[in-house]
């Protein structure tokens, strides 16, 4: 069933409202990234196979086949989870999406740590209560 025009107005004024309270969490909204079956499969099999020797290991009493194992079993596990892109992927905000639904790149930031971040937040924060 299709929205009315009423919905589909407040759904836009709620979609405006994100991006310009948090446009990092729009752009990780709207990017439309899925990982490949053949991902999760080889990983599926790593873990398969780390449980085997983990398994054989403990049965044949043999502690070093069974680090090997557990190790084998992590790895597999954690290259589901891994990111593909991380190396090509920039930390942080990767733009701005416009009203209309273009995205605005935005520009080179500097690096700042932690806790000059958070700083950052605070003030915004701060800056905003005082309205």
């Amino acid at each position: 069933m299709p929205l009315s025009e009423y919905e589909q107005r407040v759904l836009e004024q709620m979609e405006r409202q994100l991006t310009s309270d948090d446009p990092r969490l729009a752009n990780t909204l709207t990017q439309r990234g899925r990982r490949p079956v053949s991902r999760y499969l080889i990983a599926g099999g790593g873990a398969a196979v780390g449980l085997l020797l983990l398994v054989l290991g403990a049965a044949g009493s043999l502690p070093w086949l069974g680090v090997v194992g557990f190790v084998v079993m992590f790895a597999g596990v954690a290259f589901a989870f891994a990111d593909p892109h991380r190396g090509a992927r920039r930390h942080g905000p990767q733009g701005v999406v416009q009203a209309d639904g273009a995205v605005r790149r935005a520009p080179q930031a500097r690096k700042s740590g932690f806790m000059s971040r958070l700083e950052e937040r605070w003030d915004r924060r701060r800056g905003q209560q005082g309205r």
